[in-house]
């Protein structure tokens, strides 16, 4: 026992202090041009972490001698400033398939709408100033009228994502003092990414859920019977991440809107994703299913309308609202909003978005246009790209037919026939060969399937194929 101790203890005493570290010549580079904060505190980090294995007992004063007087200690805090300049938002190589992945930044903007935020994030701009007059103004005026002309609707107004949107509009038509009831169909009682629920942002927004009907059944009967003088809103909520199918009914929002005009009270329809099209856009492939129509919502007659702008839509993040005028005046009016709206970088990208779409551009939209093309277009750029990935050394590529995905709970259960590369390595296991791809540059990520790489050329953007080839072959040359 006392002979264990001893050695442990002689382990205590081999570890560096700090100062020996700062000092260490090998070191040095390692530690050059990161915050001298930050240094330290990988440094001691590392001491830490040798200390907890020393006084577990797996690492003795043998081993611990050997990995100081060998490469351990350099190579270990090499690991640790790679992984801090790797940190943060990159770009990154989308090879999944999935079009509107949540985890790598949902729909990538048109070129014009990037530039047009890249101007205005650099520089001053007129925000919340008239340019004739010179008199203050609202800074979403433009977005508003654009929006009108966009949708069909009287009036429109803007926060920073459909969750905001959502919140603000079970905020406003709270009737204070009373506890209010908003009522929704049990069967539209969504959870939506990052575990937020529709119940629990009703809460935080100050009013009581009233549900109604059944999981697969609810009628406008249902809506009417719990109506009373605590009710502030009739609300529909479309089920993007989810369907029920079977013996089912709902209630249509023409039938809700009706209903909020007879008894006397304000109606919404959150859509989630929202799917622009209209006489101007060319409609997107039949399957998107019942995705709901923004244009079509608007003109069921409900009083407000929100979607995302970030998902189908293929703008930046944001919640966009239309509908009536005296509605949207209402949200505006309410001091929350203030806190919800956008800055003025974003404001630039949906403006240059929906001028793109008014301008009968909207298939440029990079979203768009993944979701649109064909298994047939698809399959010529899969071919080069395998051949190219076939030459590299370690790798096998095959084109092999598959399917995509929209994502961002855009139509479930939805999937788009393409073509895609399956790889694999002589050296590398699918899950490391993945692993190794997402930390190189520039990152690259690809779905892993039956102990092989698949790589979906419906996700990538132009020049994406030569990029993802070199992140390819960084990995198989290191």
């Amino acid at each position: 026992m006392s002979s264990r101790s001893d050695t442990r203890a002689e382990a205590f005493r081999l570890l560096p202090s700090i100062e020996e570290l700062l000092h260490d010549p090998r070191l040095e580079p390692l530690g050059r041009g990161l915050a001298r904060e930050v240094w330290l505190d990988f440094l001691r980090e590392l001491i830490e972490r040798w200390r907890a294995e020393v006084k577990a007992g797996t690492l003795d004063a043998s081993a611990l001698s050997a990995r100081l007087a060998g490469t351990a200690l350099v190579d270990e805090l090499r690991l640790r400033v790679e992984r801090e300049r790797r940190a943060g938002i990159v770009r990154v190589v989308n090879a999944t398939g999935v079009v509107l992945h949540t985890g790598l930044g949902r729909a990538p903007v048109h070129a014009e709408a990037a530039a047009a935020m890249g101007r205005i994030a650099g520089s001053y701009c007129v925000l919340e100033v008239d340019r004739e007059s010179g008199e203050r103004n609202q800074r979403d005026d433009r977005l508003s009228e654009l929006l009108r002309r966009m949708t069909g609707a009287e009036a429109g107004i803007v926060v920073n994502n459909c969750a905001a949107a959502a919140y603000l509009l079970l905020n406003t038509f709270l009737k204070r003092g009373q506890r209010d009831e908003v009522i929704v169909s049990r069967g539209e009682l969504v959870e939506i990414g990052g575990s937020f629920r529709v119940p629990d942002v009703m809460e935080r927004a100050g009013v009581v859920l009233r549900e109604v009907g059944t999981t697969n059944r609810t009628r406008l009967s249902d809506y009417r019977n719990a109506a009373g003088e605590r009710t502030a809103l009739l609300m529909k909520v479309h089920t993007s991440n989810f369907r029920v199918e079977g013996f089912t009914e709902e209630v249509t929002p023409t039938e809700l809107a009706v209903l909020g005009r007879e008894i006397g009270l304000p109606t919404a329809f959150d859509l989630g994703s929202g799917l622009i099209e209209g006489d101007d856009v060319r409609p997107l492939p039949e399957v998107m299913g019942d995705e709901p129509r923004v244009r079509d919502a608007v003109a069921s007659g409900v009083d407000v309308v929100c979607f995302s702008g970030d998902k189908l839509f293929g703008g930046p993040q944001s919640g966009l609202i239309v509908g009536k005028r005296a509605a949207i005046a209402a949200l505006r009016k309410n001091p929350v909003y203030r806190a919800l709206r956008l800055d003025k970088v974003t404001i630039a990208g949906l403006e240059r978005s929906l001028e793109l779409y008014l301008a009968g551009r909207g298939d440029e939209i990079p979203a768009r246009a993944m979701l649109r093309a064909t298994a047939d277009e698809l399959r010529p750029r899969a071919e080069k790209l395998a051949a190219a990935l076939g030459k590299l050394p370690g790798c096998r590529a095959e084109v092999i037919p598959e399917r995509s995905q929209p994502g961002s709970g855009a139509a479930p259960g939805v999937f788009l026939p393409t073509f895609v590369v399956r790889l694999t390595h002589a050296r590398l296991k699918a899950a490391a060969f993945a692993a190794a791809l997402r930390r190189s540059e520039p990152p690259a990520f690809v779905r892993v399937q039956d102990d092989a790489l698949l790589c979906d050329p419906r996700s990538l953007l132009p020049g994406d194929d030569e990029l993802l080839v070199e992140s390819v072959r960084s990995v198989c040359a290191s």
